[in-house]
């Protein structure tokens, strides 16, 4: 059974092979950075070969930095320990066609060893176990991401020869909700919006944001492993699109001075045959459970920023005033808070306001189920809601830095408890290896402020 009728069987997909109208298959699975990685593999060997058996890759991809070097502090892979493979089984629900890219097909992993046992620190793999988690109590969660982006009129490459500088975005003034605005990009949007509905995404809209040349691309919920595969795919699609077009696009969290990249995550529990859990019809309000769960978020959001907010360059959004929330604070429907309640009946769910644009998305909803899941566990009790502006609430806010993120998420006793000490230990060191990256890089802003006035 496919997720929809414009996902592929592997039926389909032979058959298709066999007719010469699929000539190149992409195995990929989503690493710590949030990226596909994997391999293209010719029509017929990935058939003859890999279709029944799946296929390898270097355990070092799930311990490099965002430039693909090998780094130290990783238990699972080394020097040491020689750098062994990965098996990359196929997940046959998610094969899709990529529409952008002539007779191409794309099959996304999970990761395993070679004995068969599960990469725990794969990030698919830690979104799995709080799915079993749920499903252990009788509940699923669905969600939905909306991810942000800033679109360019320079391709990547002229993008890099200039520093990633003087860059020209595709609209010059705050396009927020501007059908012009929109229109002036639309070639673009469409391309985007219309690949993404042949590759098996249900799309909702495209609208512009506030910084210049920024855009969102909406998609329906679903179920929360179907809506972190989909926006994997969709990142990495939308910028061989724009590269398509002669024009390049960034989901970093903070690329200027004005508004950020922002990725809201929606989500709420279900039963397990869709009955609403999160909202009782006769009381028209929230259940007890859906206030535990979000109890159970506001009360692991510092301790899981880290899973929220992934780089250095992540807290350069969080600012006051901003639409980027500090406060670890809930409220009806205040996009000031970090976590914002909306909708009733089946609609009802929260939406955390905290991720970027950075985000992977299997991480950060890993994080929320976990604190969630806890908060119900532990029957904990929702505060009052935030009115108001919560910037000026004086509430506690999340950590403002990656380095504050890190300890807070490496000593944190429910992360590890929720998580397991090898993830936690895993993605701690990703924090350290950042760190020590940018603590050594000199910047232009250092250069342009001291080159000659100091």
């Amino acid at each position: 059974m496919t997720r929809n009728d414009r996902h592929l069987t592997s039926e389909d997909l032979v058959t298709r092979i066999d007719a010469g109208s699929i000539d190149t298959v992409v195995v990929a699975f989503t690493d710590m950075q949030g990226r596909l990685q994997g391999k293209r593999l010719h029509a017929a060997y990935f058939r003859d070969h890999v279709l029944g058996h799946g296929t390898e890759g270097c355990n070092y991809l799930l311990g490099v930095d965002v430039d693909m070097n090998t780094v130290e502090g990783y238990a699972i892979t080394s020097w040491e320990r020689g750098y062994g493979d990965m098996e990359f089984v196929l997940d046959l629900d998610t094969i899709r066609l990529l529409p952008h890219l002539p007779a191409t097909a794309l099959i996304q992993c999970d990761l395993a060893w070679p004995d068969g046992s599960p990469v725990v620190q794969s990030p698919r793999s830690i979104l799995q176990a709080q799915i079993d988690k749920a499903a252990e109590r009788g509940w699923k969660a669905v969600a939905g991401t909306e991810l942000e982006f800033i679109a360019f009129e320079d391709t990547y490459e002229q993008a890099f020869t200039s520093g990633y500088t003087g860059l020209t975005p595709v609209n010059q003034y705050n396009v927020d909700y501007s059908i012009a605005g929109t229109t002036r990009v639309e070639p673009l949007l469409r391309a985007i919006r219309n690949a993404m509905y042949d590759a098996g995404m249900d799309v909702e809209s495209a609208k512009g944001e506030c910084n210049f040349g920024q855009h969102e691309i909406g998609f329906l919920f679903a179920d929360v492993l179907e809506t972190a595969d989909n926006h994997a795919v969709y990142k990495t699609a939308a910028k061989e699109i724009a590269a398509q077009h002669g024009q390049s696009l960034t989901f970093m969290a903070k690329y200027d001075e004005r508004e950020g990249n922002s990725c809201h995550i929606h989500l709420s529990l279900r039963g397990l045959d869709d009955e609403i859990v999160f909202w009782d019809d006769d009381a028209q309000g929230r259940t007890a459970l859906y206030s535990s769960f979000v109890a159970g978020i506001l009360d692991g959001l510092a301790d899981f920023t880290l899973l929220y907010a992934p780089n250095v360059n992540s807290y350069k959004r969080f600012a006051d005033g901003s639409f980027a929330p500090t406060a670890i604070a809930w409220g009806e429907d205040n996009r000031t808070c970090a976590v914002r309640l909306v909708g009733h009946g089946a609609g009802a769910r929260m939406e955390n306001r905290v991720p970027g644009g950075d985000v992977n998305p299997y991480l950060a909803i890993a994080a929320m189920l976990a604190c969630g899941l806890d908060g119900i566990e532990r029957g904990l009790e929702l505060e009052p809601p935030t009115e108001g502006n919560a910037y000026t609430s004086g509430k506690p806010t999340v950590p403002r830095t990656l380095r504050a993120a890190r300890e807070a998420f490496a000593t944190s006793e429910l992360a590890r408890r929720t998580l397991g000490d090898e993830v936690v230990d895993h993605y701690t060191n990703m924090a350290d290896v950042e760190l020590k990256a940018f603590e050594a890089t000199v910047t232009d802003w250092e250069r342009r402020r001291s080159f000659e006035r100091m």
